[in-house]
């Protein structure tokens, strides 16, 4: 367990499981206690991040389990839950020291937000940064961080973009708020605008419940809005207004709800250029690009590749085995790689190498890097790749794109998908450096 483990503790099994899977559905770590000695021969054996308990269980009741772990482990957060909603019971819950009362029945999303709020998380860890380049970009994450500005962090893909807009957060006076993050690229563009701002039940066909957007679940801390140059440009609109405004309007509501939100949002395109070409509002690119944050790629920064490398062993290393040294050998290929795909790249071939390697070295053979070679000229895919998937792929898309001279929506009718999964699948295929046709 880690200290972001949420102890729940509950005498009725089928509650306690509904209790669980809620949470671990919401991507908590969970465990579990049928009673509250359960729950402190837990607390002794891992480090738990917040206990929900309940008031009623035999043996050791939920307001005994508060004051002993009041006694023993103050830092410790308890939620306690009950099915006796009095007002006495509230005061003396907290009078004990509970960080907040629940009363069955409720919302499973009211479980949520409270977790959210009280789970103690362990400290995290601060990005690798050795190089010149990193040394300056972490500094001026640093100095924006204490600010409320809008930062708009650019680099290619697999750059760091998230982790940087996470230590900003950390850093920042809302670090014990809530951060909430949006892959404006990875969520069907009919489903946006209701994962971003919530809606109101009934307001479309499998609304059968009101639901609280992205924009409220950030409430009082921050909200990252990345790879915000994949948003459709009629959802650029009502974004606009909602970081004008401070507000939020649900769909299908009628009432808006006040926000207290720092924006972050990322790019592996030039926003400006897409400005330039309709794809993007000017009025909204003002108003995120208040502070921008350029990462530089890895190749960039060569001072970061050994550091990193080594980081990423500890990270992935299975438990209870050494941690393993690179070789020479495979410092030296390490540092001559170009890495097109940035530390996202790097991660995946230490994680090969940890699989492959033997003893407690990580020799060059086992990081099995792909060889690297320029791009055909006339938008064909690099030969090394011509056998894989991935390669295929790329031809079938450039092919589209002939075949309906360079239209992106022919091209996606062709091919059996979205214009937005289309456009994401070409930001890739740039990244890589893979020539894409202009449309006529």
């Amino acid at each position: 367990m880690s200290e972001g483990v949420v102890l729940v503790v509950e005498d009725d099994a089928a509650l306690r499981e509904a209790l669980c899977d809620t949470l671990e559905m919401a991507g908590h770590e969970v465990a579990a206690a049928a009673d509250g000695e359960e729950a402190l021969a837990a607390l002794e054996a891992h480090p738990v991040g917040l206990v929900v308990s309940d008031v009623q269980m035999p043996r050791l009741d939920g307001h005994g389990l508060l004051r002993r772990i009041r006694a023993s482990r103050p830092e410790v957060p308890v939620l306690l839950v009950t099915a006796y909603g009095t007002v006495q019971s509230a005061v003396e819950a907290m009078r004990l020291g509970a960080v907040d009362y629940l009363v069955k029945p409720f919302e499973a999303e009211t479980l949520l937000a409270k977790v959210r709020r009280y789970l103690r998380r362990p400290e995290a860890e601060v990005p690798v940064a050795e190089d010149p380049r990193s040394r300056e970009v972490l500094a001026l994450a640093r100095r924006v961080a204490a600010s409320e500005a809008t930062v708009l962090l650019t680099g290619e893909s697999g750059t760091g973009k998230e982790v940087v807009a996470r230590y900003i957060h950390r850093r920042s006076p809302r670090g014990a708020g809530p951060f909430v993050a949006v892959n404006c690229a990875a969520i069907p563009e009919n489903m946006l605008e209701a994962i971003l701002f919530g809606y109101e039940k009934g307001a479309f066909t499998g609304a059968y419940r009101s639901t609280p957007g992205k924009f409220e679940q950030a409430q009082g801390g921050t909200l990252l809005l990345d790879e915000i140059s994949e948003m459709p440009l009629a959802l650029q609109a009502k974004l606009l207004r909602v970081l004008q405004e401070r507000e939020v309007e649900r769909l299908g509501g009628r009432e808006t709800v006040r926000l207290d939100v720092r924006v972050l949002a990322t790019t592996n395109r030039r926003l400006r250029e897409e400005v330039a070409a309709g794809r993007f509002r000017e009025d909204l690119y003002y108003r995120l690009n208040v502070f921008p944050l350029h990462l530089p790629p890895l190749r960039e920064r060569p001072g970061d590749i050994l550091p990193l490398a080594r980081h990423l062993l500890a990270r992935h290393v299975p438990a209870g085995r050494p941690l393993p040294r690179l070789t020479a050998a495979a410092e030296r290929l390490l540092l001559a790689h170009h890495w097109p795909g940035n530390v996202r790249e790097l991660e995946n071939a230490l994680q090969r190498a940890l699989i492959l390697a033997d003893g407690g070295e990580v020799d060059a053979w086992a990081l099995r890097l792909e060889a690297e070679a320029p791009p055909r000229a006339g938008g064909e895919a690099p030969a090394d790749l011509g056998s894989d998937l991935r390669s295929r792929e790329h031809q079938l898309i450039l092919e589209a794109l002939r075949a309906g001279g360079g239209s992106r929506k022919k091209a996606a009718e062709h091919l059996g998908i979205s214009p937005r999964t289309l456009r994401y699948k070409l930001a890739r295929m740039r990244e890589a450096g893979i020539p894409i046709p202009e449309a006529c």
